[in-house]
């Protein structure tokens, strides 16, 4: 005999026929869709989707539906419609409906809601009337500092951020052409959250115009978010030439409006997003232009749609290929020697490592070149907190360890926009608990829900709707590349939402629910069930589109 007693279930008769069925009893359990699992800012994309798409059926019209939809982003994201914009959307990867027929397009649907944000002129809200003593300092004013800064705002604090450049912004602003995110979006959006309550000194250093200990006497907590504005070296003789730049310092320059004397013929060394972006912007500053990638185009890390963009300008990129030595004449950059390369083993990134090819070496010509291969932080005044390898180490909510002091965005790794927005709204709320003597509780997340647990089958074939573009020769300097949604495809698209795990009010369980267990509620309220009419049948749960009932 083994150690546990078989226990056997109850047996439930229906009346009258004899039949056993199952003791089990239909649950509403509500799961994380895999888009808002992947999206690194926590927001409920299932939720403002579906009020898009059920609008209608709910009373609402099309404008309610909007600023619903806008009011439940900028819970946890205040850059609806730069993020529209710049995030390689992630959650648009993880999507259930992928298995069907092409995920959602939901970048696309954030930049329609964000840009009806801005058009309407919609205000940010605050959480509370309540206006606490503390005040908190935010050092660095790029979208992980911004985001702080209003998740702190919004709950009472008064916020001073302090920005060495002239202008907030961080790495959308000078690291991020026009031609993907139109200034006017960006400055509308950074406005709308400094009017929340939040003061905004450019042009201040800390460590230059103030020390982060007169910040520590000053302020009940500090936010460091300064970015990964200092681009990397690539370590080979040459380098110091005046017509060699960095990716970073490049496109500082280009996105200030300065001018940038590149001549003719660019080459540009990497294979990133900073990369591509120097390369589209020395193009339309008049240059040929060549970029030299290391690795394939298998392995380039930079967004898809982006390498693809470049292509179509006229950009060539020559694969296999790292920097030996600049050469120089009369001190300038003349040209670079290269060698060839193969790739070996995967290395610690995951990626077959680049092996030099002996005896493969050759020279280009170029009239400036811009080595983008990395960036890192400037942590001039910052010694207190800097860490090794030029990185700060922060817990999950920002916790550097210095009492008093949180970080996030690129300052503790180089990541996506998304994922700095998210690192400012939790250290905000770290900060806000902190303060407030309270524990920092984490935000519950059932649990996801993948495709093999929804009814792939219930819902109608919709072909994805994909954003159009300026065609290469009508692109100009400044002119936005990606075009936007019609109104009529807005609401198409968000009807391919499949709601994954949570009740979209099909009324599939109400059909076929034989004992009348399922009672229809007000419209904004969905289903409830009468347990003691249920026989245990189980069809509710089998056929259940989205994969919200489960039998327990």
């Amino acid at each position: 005999m083994g150690l546990f007693k078989e226990v056997k279930k109850p047996v439930i008769k229906t009346g009258g026929s004899g039949a056993d069925i199952s003791a089990t009893r239909p649950h509403f359990v509500e799961k994380t869709p895999p888009c808002v699992g992947t999206c690194p800012c926590g927001t409920d994309i299932r939720g403002w989707l579906t009020t898009i798409a059920q609008s209608e059926e709910y009373g609402r019209t099309h404008e309610q539906a909007y600023e619903m939809a806008w009011q439940k982003i900028t819970e946890h994201n205040p850059f609806p419609a730069v993020c529209g914009r710049v995030c390689p959307h992630p959650c648009e990867d993880a999507c259930n409906r992928s298995a069907k027929d092409g995920g959602v397009a939901i970048n696309a649907l954030e930049r329609y809601v964000g840009d009806f944000g801005l058009s309407k002129a919609l205000k940010l809200t605050k959480l509370t009337d309540e206006v606490h003593s503390e005040k908190v300092a935010v050092i660095g004013a790029g979208p992980a500092g911004l985001s702080c800064a209003y998740q702190l705002a919004r709950r009472g604090y008064g916020v001073t951020v302090f920005e060495a450049f002239s202008h907030a912004g961080g790495m959308l602003r000078y690291g991020i052409p026009c031609y993907r995110l139109p200034r006017k979006v960006l400055d509308a959006e950074i406005q709308n959250i400094l009017n929340v309550g939040i003061e905004l000194r450019c042009n201040t250093q800390v460590g230059r115009d103030i020390s982060l200990e007169q910040l520590r006497q000053d302020y009940a907590a500090i936010f460091v978010g300064i970015g990964a504005h200092k681009g990397a070296q690539l370590g080979v003789p040459g380098e110091g030439a005046p017509n060699v730049y960095t990716g970073t310092e490049f496109l500082n320059h280009a996105n200030s409006g300065e001018a940038v004397d590149l001549g003719e013929k660019v080459i540009v060394v990497g294979g990133g997003d900073t990369a591509i972006d120097a390369a589209r912007m020395s193009k339309r500053l008049g240059a040929s232009v060549t970029i030299f990638y290391r690795r394939t185009r298998q392995e380039m890390p930079a967004i898809k749609p982006e390498i693809e963009g470049a292509l179509e300008e006229g950009v060539q990129i020559d694969f296999l290929v790292a920097p030996v030595e600049i050469l120089l004449k009369d001190g300038k950059a003349v040209g670079l020697k290269c060698i060839r390369m193969e790739l070996g083993e995967p290395d610690a990134s995951g990626r077959r490592r680049p092996v030099p090819i002996g005896g493969s070496e050759f020279e280009t010509e170029a009239t400036a070149i811009i080595t983008a291969i990395s960036q890192e932080p400037e942590w001039n005044g910052l010694a207190a907190i800097q860490p090794d390898k030029n990185w700060i180490k922060a817990g999950e909510c920002g916790e550097t360890g210095v009492d008093g002091v949180f970080a996030g965005g690129d300052d503790t790794g180089l990541a996506l926009v998304t994922t700095a927005i998210s690192q400012g709204q939790f250290a905000a709320k770290a900060i806000d608990a902190q303060l407030r003597g309270r524990k920092l509780e984490s935000p519950f997340h059932g649990p996801t829900i993948k495709p093999e647990k929804i009814k792939l089958g219930w819902y109608k074939e919709m072909a994805r709707h994909e954003r159009a573009h300026l065609s290469a020769p009508e692109r100009q300097k400044d002119s936005e590349i990606e075009l936007g949604l019609s109104e009529t495809e807005v609401f198409e698209e968000a009807k391919r939402c499949m709601s994954c795990g949570m009740c979209m009010d099909c009324q599939t369980c109400w059909m076929l629910c034989s004992n009348s267990c399922f009672v229809k509620q007000p419209k904004g309220e969905h289903f409830k069930i009468k347990l003691e009419l249920c026989n245990g049948c189980q069809k509710c749960a089998q056929e259940c589109p989205c994969g919200y009932i489960e039998m327990q």
